[in-house]
């Protein structure tokens, strides 16, 4: 069976500023100010500064930059990108394709249906299964259904169209990939997580 990722209970919470649902960390973006006051993503929660967090959904961004919810919890007046959203979009589809290169060249992960039923049949395991948004419904079925069998407790991601998810191994085209467990895993499952939620505004997915 595959599962969502369960939530870590030490995972530090923070209250998203558009909805006021306190979630933990791995399901929101971090944002902050810049020296010119400009709001700025940050991804890897890792730039200084008071942070103002937001769950990762589009029509959560899409309401933040409406309603001004920056500039309220920033008590300052702010620069808001009027792409803001597009860019964070951008930014972790970067991040999963990183990690997905990074898991490749460390024989942590393979791309196409019959590698990764292979993989998965020899016993290597998965930590996360893709599978590419624009590929067909009977492919995402497949990829479950391959899951359910062989990767119990794996994560299923459906972030990444075919384009995107074929470059970190090469192609032009890759419908279906593998990543073994891992920190890679845990990465890719995370900031997958949060582009989903951007993209198809739900979490991870889990079957």
């Amino acid at each position: 069976m595959v599962t969502k990722q369960r939530p870590d209970k030490a995972m530090p919470q923070r209250r998203c500023i558009a909805s006021h649902q306190v979630r933990d960390c791995s399901q929101m973006i971090r944002f902050v100010l810049d020296p010119e006051n400009r709001i700025v993503a940050d991804i890897a929660g890792k730039l200084p500064g008071r942070g103002f967090w937001l769950s990762a959904e589009r029509d959560m961004l899409n309401t933040a930059c409406a309603k001004n919810l920056f500039a309220r919890a920033a008590r300052t007046n702010v620069t808001v990108a009027g792409d803001l959203v597009d860019r964070v979009e951008r930014q972790l589809v970067k991040r999963c394709q990183e990690h997905l290169g990074l898991a490749r060249r460390a024989g942590m992960a393979v791309a196409g249906f019959e590698k990764v039923e292979t993989w998965l049949k020899t016993g290597k395991g998965a930590g996360v299964l893709l599978a590419a948004v624009d590929g067909s419904a009977q492919g995402r079925a497949k990829i479950a259904a391959l899951g359910r069998a062989l990767a119990k407790n794996s994560t299923l991601l459906e972030c990444l169209d075919s384009a995107e998810l074929a470059a970190p191994f090469g192609r032009d085209k890759a419908v279906h990939a593998v990543v073994a467990k891992g920190r890679l895993a845990e990465k890719l499952s995370v900031d997958g997580g949060r582009l989903q939620g951007l993209r198809r505004q739900d979490d991870v997915a889990g079957i």
